[in-house]
């Protein structure tokens, strides 16, 4: 069942860039991607568990800050070792100038 949250506003992101966003326990990351669409992915990388927010964005790649690993943020998969499980990526919408995420 969709459980859509509130994360920020669409102009606190610059175009291919990335902030950390929490709720409760979880943390994610919310890309402003070259062409103006939002998504969003679990916060953390799935190699060594370091945020994501203090990587590269570099077109539609996430490039982790600690062993340069990166993922493909539409879609979360792992594309450049050492990572070699992907991300959970969540649905996106934008309303009214704000990005909601699916996180049910």
């Amino acid at each position: 069942m969709p459980h859509w949250i509130d994360a920020c506003a669409t102009d606190e992101i610059d175009q291919e860039d990335v902030i950390r966003f929490d709720h409760g326990k979880q943390t994610f990351a919310i890309y402003h991607a070259p062409e103006g669409d939002f998504y969003a992915t679990a916060g953390t990388c799935t190699h060594e568990d370091v945020h994501l927010c203090d990587g590269l964005v570099m077109g539609h790649l996430i490039e982790c800050p600690k062993h340069n690993g990166q993922f493909d943020y539409r879609t979360g998969e792992a594309m450049r070792a050492p990572v070699c499980i992907n991300l959970r990526s969540y649905p996106v919408r934008v309303e009214a100038g704000r990005v909601f995420i699916d996180i049910g």
